[in-house]
């Protein structure tokens, strides 16, 4: 598991948006859907969980033993809307910087063909 800021803060935003939408999922399919370990799933809960920005139920009348749904505290939500900010933040820089490379790639394509 990486340990760099950006993943971290990343993790925990996707993971707190996809249990806004779906607080019945599973640990192992959200990491089948983030495409990570569930180690790292695991390791992103608890320390959500421990943060006081998650709060697990279980399903008293489930079918399956491990049935929880994970809620957002209301600190859960002001923190995904933090993350949501840095993370756009974040996007639209990398999109910015992208696209003055692809200008600048295209600018000397036209020198190179005239």
């Amino acid at each position: 598991m990486t340990h760099r800021p950006e993943f971290q803060e990343d993790l925990q935003f996707q993971v707190l948006r996809r249990l806004q939408e779906k607080p019945g999922v599973s640990q192992r399919s959200l990491a089948r859907e983030l495409n990570i370990s569930l180690g790292s799933i695991n390791f992103c809960f608890r320390a959500l969980i421990e943060k006081g920005l998650v709060k697990v139920q279980n399903f008293s009348n489930s079918k399956h033993k491990l049935g929880y749904v994970y809620l957002l505290t209301p600190s859960g939500i002001t923190e995904k809307s933090q993350l949501t900010a840095a993370f756009l933040k974040r996007k639209v820089g990398e999109y910015e910087a992208l696209k003055a490379e692809i200008d600048q790639l295209k600018a000397e394509l036209s020198d190179d063909q005239c």
